[in-house]
């Protein structure tokens, strides 16, 4: 078996659970994470419902799949992913497989390859069952991929916060190391927020930085510290919620 490339990536798309249209947000999300070596898309290429995918299959080095929908349903096509995904697995080639369906039935092998001790960064739209959200390293909604906003006059639109966005944010702000006044830094809670829930991050809630997320929040202090002609960090500290409440 050889030893994996830390940048090196299995990129495996579920034809017949994704649109098209995601494709240049996708593929710009992935280069965040590094190289994908391999990209396969899987579905029923004699099916029209594929059209979409064969106009952008080529620009993007996507290799097609073909699996008949022998019965009804999609198992055919899930099935052919996931024997795949172990093959690519046992290779011991890949740091991370990027996982891109909204289908619950991708669940056990996202646990599996993690089990293996590689990453799993799932793409899926907000209707994807929790429980193959859970099974992620990261979670990335398609909605939160597109760049668009950050560049247009016109503010992001913010989705509000719930609760489980707020105590996962104490949590995280709880669970990081702090000093004696219980400042945190910033990024170890970033870090912490993505441990315990894969799809909590600011970027599925509309934001383009952590630490407007946080401010959001309104259950945290902030303020930046420069220790000498080093980069001003940000620390963040909780002012007293309640995750009991």
């Amino acid at each position: 078996m050889l030893a994996a490339n830390k940048s090196n990536l299995a990129l495996l798309i579920d034809g017949d659970n994704v649109s098209s249209k995601i494709i240049d947000d996708l593929m710009a999300e992935i280069a965040n994470y590094g190289t994908a070596s391999v990209k396969r898309i899987y579905g029923d290429w004699t099916s029209p419902h594929l059209k979409g995918w064969k106009e952008c299959l080529l620009s993007h080095s996507i290799t097609p799949m073909q699996q008949f929908a022998y019965t009804t349903g999609k198992n055919a096509t899930d099935g052919a992913m996931i024997i795949d995904a172990m093959d690519l697995l046992y290779t011991g080639r890949f740091s991370s497989f990027c996982i891109v369906s909204s289908d619950s039935d991708f669940t056990r092998l996202a646990a599996r390859i993690r089990e293996q001790g590689v990453n799993v960064y799932g793409f899926g739209s907000r209707l994807t069952n929790k429980a193959f959200v859970a099974a992620c390293d990261k979670f990335m909604y398609y909605d939160a991929m597109n760049p668009e906003p950050e560049k247009s006059s016109a503010p992001s639109p913010h989705r509000p916060l719930d609760r489980a966005a707020i105590e996962g944010l104490a949590r995280a702000v709880n669970g990081s190391p702090c000093d004696n006044e219980n400042w945190v830094n910033l990024a170890d809670v970033g870090d912490y927020l993505s441990k315990i829930s894969p799809d909590l991050n600011h970027r599925n809630y509309g934001y383009q930085r952590l630490r407007a997320f946080v401010e959001a929040s309104k259950i945290v202090d902030v303020k930046i510290k420069t220790i000498g002609d080093k980069a001003p960090i940000t620390l963040v500290r909780l002012k007293g919620y309640n995750l009991s409440a």
